[in-house]
């Protein structure tokens, strides 16, 4: 895939993560949707693929939950043209994602560390809970989808489901239902 990018599409990309970055709630990966639509949909400067594999690629990678922005900018560069705007495009998805977070982050937190006492700052934490929940199903959604809202795959849907349910339930540790999920998936069942 080719694309070629302006310095306003650039500057539109920064924009776009600035806002984000204060959206995403819970994670960067709580706006994968938005950046979904934004980059795959909207702009057309990558393809369902390539978004899903940065995510997966990211997620797999040692290290913070918010790489894959970066590789996701990382790939829209390489896509305008080469290694020097991959980096270009890794500095610029990175910088927005991070600045206007982190300084509300510890704003934020040094202030309702003081105030931690205050009724209204308990009632807002225990309010984001539900939030933070709804956003990751989105971009569970959005990962299992792309653009392909259909449920044709069922049995990947069924195992999401009953896999959910037992986080849920249950206290089963994650590493046996990882280890579950690779099993049914060494076997061709999904």
């Amino acid at each position: 895939m080719s694309i070629t990018l302006t310095a306003a599409d650039w500057l539109s990309l920064f924009v776009h993560y600035l806002t984000l970055s204060l959206l995403s709630v819970g994670g960067a990966i709580t706006a994968a949707p938005d950046m979904h639509r934004y980059l795959v949909e909207r702009q057309g400067w990558l393809t369902d693929p390539q978004f899903s594999a940065s995510i997966a690629i990211a997620q797999a990678a040692p290290g913070p939950n918010v790489l894959f922005v970066g590789l996701l900018g990382w790939n829209v560069g390489l896509n305008a043209g080469g290694l020097p705007l991959a980096a270009m495009g890794l500095v610029i998805s990175m910088l927005g994602i991070m600045i206007p977070s982190s300084t509300l982050t510890y704003l934020a937190t040094r202030w309702g560390h003081e105030n931690r006492d205050l009724r209204a700052v308990r009632a807002f934490k225990q309010g984001m809970a539900p939030i933070v929940i709804a956003l990751l199903i989105a971009t569970g959604w959005i990962l299992a989808t792309g653009s392909n809202y259909t449920l044709s795959h069922w049995p990947q849907w069924l195992i999401a489901i009953v896999t959910a349910l037992i986080v849920w339930r249950t206290r089963i540790h994650l590493l046996w239902l990882l280890g579950a999920g690779a099993l049914i998936g060494w076997m061709g069942w999904v």
